[in-house]
């Protein structure tokens, strides 16, 4: 039972799936929706999805983050997520740039997408991960979607379920 907003996710498949086009990336320099915030400690409380093996085979692969407890910052600008305390990420609102890990680059682009923060990640090979976040439960937990596209397959289809940890 998904429901997440599809509209980003299609988007993408669309500029991977296009004959003879490569893909790029959209700039999403929407503001922040108001009143959303996506500051906390999230604790990991349910994942599930499919990962086929070729999805090691891909150079976006190197940027798959994961973490049984998030520990995200948002400031005016961006997001910083801590993933189990060991790797934060920063992402900063409308970003267009190009991001690298090691000898590995890639474009990256995010924002904010029908309530929800959107990551899109494409290497030289047109392999293109999806990552977003949303609240739900009236901001009591958080829902994270990582989906590896390349190739017009979906390598990647993870969906992590989280509770807001108060201290």
């Amino acid at each position: 039972m998904k429901n997440l907003s599809i509209l980003p996710l299609l988007g993408a498949m669309l500029l991977v799936s296009s004959c003879g086009v490569e893909p790029t990336l959209i700039t999403r320099p929407d503001p922040v929706p108001a009143g959303l915030d996506l500051t906390g400690k999230w604790v990991q409380t349910m994942s599930s999805g499919v990962s086929q093996p070729e999805a090691r085979d891909t150079a976006v692969n190197v940027f798959v983050k994961t973490g049984k407890v998030l520990n995200i910052s948002q400031t005016d600008t961006g997001l910083f997520v801590s993933f189990d305390r060991s790797v934060v990420e920063e992402y900063r609102f409308g970003e267009n740039r190009i991001i690298s890990i090691g000898e590995i680059e890639a474009e990256r682009a995010s924002g904010w997408a029908e309530n929800g923060y959107v990551i899109e990640t494409l290497d030289d090979d047109n392999a293109l991960l999806i990552d977003t976040y949303r609240l739900r439960n009236e901001g009591e937990s958080l829902r994270r979607t990582l989906v590896l596209l390349y190739r017009n397959k979906r390598l990647l289809d993870l969906q992590f379920e989280y509770d807001r940890a108060w201290e």
